[in-house]
């Protein structure tokens, strides 16, 4: 357990830091950068931790890492995401996006200023003897991007020498003041998938003279996500939906190139592993009797994140100490990916659901324009992330001491 002293330390450090946190939040929000070319929003970050005393370590391009506690010895890993979306900002906050057609539609500007907080917060307690380990802080870019930038930072030893790691998502559908916690899959695999056909191409009268490439994208469309269930476990959640298809551009011509592109989903990481063969196996039994080349391009997007059971139990403490006994909810399973999934196959860990909504009030979608938070739910993050750590440098999760 976090003892009383501890406890409420982090509480007071974060009570100073409230005020801030959100003024950070808000000048994120106001200037957003997509993945990859988050140079401000580094910079931000950058600059506070160097004022706190802290050495940050920029990574190649955009987001950094910082080391708090001890030099040596296993480290507990706190994650936050940098980057916006392309999607304009419909909030009508003095904070709203400065940027035209671009916003921070998923709440990273959340994330960021909680992970900020607690960085800060566990810096304190280490000048103070209260940092029994070691504690990484990692402000990545990219995460809205496939292949995204948690693959970047862990090319660049952000997880060397880390064994355990967490995170937070903004949730809307969760009160502030409390959080979600789920064992297990929490989100999906996300992989975007292409197939192409191609054939002579030929006149509409005569079919069978030529390879029907529209007829069979037909069949590829409409039978592959079925196939798909009976070939991998249904207890997986794998789906296959297909959101742009092209193929010609007249009515009385058989075209020589068609194609469709879709995502698959899976909350299963061995069915994600096996889709691939699977898939490329079912679309070319499917196109083989209509005389087609086939060709399937099947990007490897991120992996479902699968939250470790005694990652998310010490979540659970952390939560119901510093926030109280119900603080803590049991959030659902999502088909969305989270490059997070990344970062999880190389140590154990947990991603949280941080509730964002006004008790009483509106609940928004992610990914929209008009998404709006209580900003009272960055210091209720950076609370339990900050108790989390240090729990976890104690022992209590996946990583000894030392």
């Amino acid at each position: 357990m976090l003892d009383d002293t501890t406890a409420h330390r982090i509480d007071a450090l974060l009570t100073g830091l409230d005020a801030e946190l959100v003024a950070v939040r808000r000048d994120l929000h106001a200037h957003p950068e997509v993945g990859r070319a988050e140079h401000r929003t580094t910079r931000v970050v950058a600059e506070r931790l160097r004022a706190a005393g802290l050495r940050p370590r920029l990574l190649p391009g955009t987001g950094l890492v910082c080391d708090i506690g001890p030099a040596h010895g296993r480290r507990v890993l706190l994650r936050a995401d940098l980057d916006a979306l392309p999607v304009p900002d419909s909030c009508a906050h003095p904070w709203r996006s400065t940027v035209h057609g671009m916003c921070h539609a998923c709440g990273h500007d959340v994330h960021t200023a909680v992970v900020l907080g607690a960085g800060l917060t566990v810096a304190a307690l280490d000048e103070e003897g209260l940092l029994p380990g070691g504690v990484r802080l990692l402000f990545q870019a990219a995460e809205e991007i496939q292949p995204g930038g948690a693959i970047d930072a862990v090319d660049a030893g952000a997880m060397d020498g880390v064994g355990e790691v967490f995170a937070v998502h903004c949730e809307p559908k969760i009160d502030v003041g409390r959080i979600g916690t789920r064992i297990g899959p929490l989100t999906s695999a996300s992989d975007p998938v292409t197939v192409t056909l191609t054939g002579p191409g030929g006149h509409t009268s005569r079919p069978y003279l030529t390879a029907d490439v529209v007829f069979a994208l037909a069949q590829v469309v409409t039978q592959v996500p079925a196939v798909l269930g009976r070939r991998l476990d249904p207890r997986s959640g794998v789906n296959l939906t297909w959101g742009e298809i092209h193929a010609g551009s007249t009515h009385n011509a058989i075209p020589a190139v068609g194609s469709v592109r879709g995502t698959l989903r899976c909350l299963d990481v061995s069915a994600w592993e096996q889709a691939v063969a699977v898939l490329r196996d079912t679309v070319e039994q499917i196109a083989a009797p209509y005389g087609v080349e086939v060709d399937v391009q099947h990007l490897r997007g991120v992996p479902p994140v699968v939250n470790d059971a005694a990652s998310t139990r010490l979540l659970d403490v952390a939560a119901r100490r510093m926030l109280g006994p119900d603080a803590v909810v049991l959030t659902e399973q999502s088909l969305g990916g989270e490059d997070f999934a990344w970062l999880l196959t190389r140590a154990p860990g947990s991603m949280l659901r941080l509730g964002t909504r006004t008790p009483g009030g509106r609940t928004f979608d992610i990914h929209q324009g008009d998404l709006d938070v209580d900003e009272r739910s960055i210091g209720v993050g950076a609370r339990v992330l900050a108790a989390a750590a240090v729990l976890a440098t104690a022992g209590v999760g996946n990583i000894p001491v030392g």
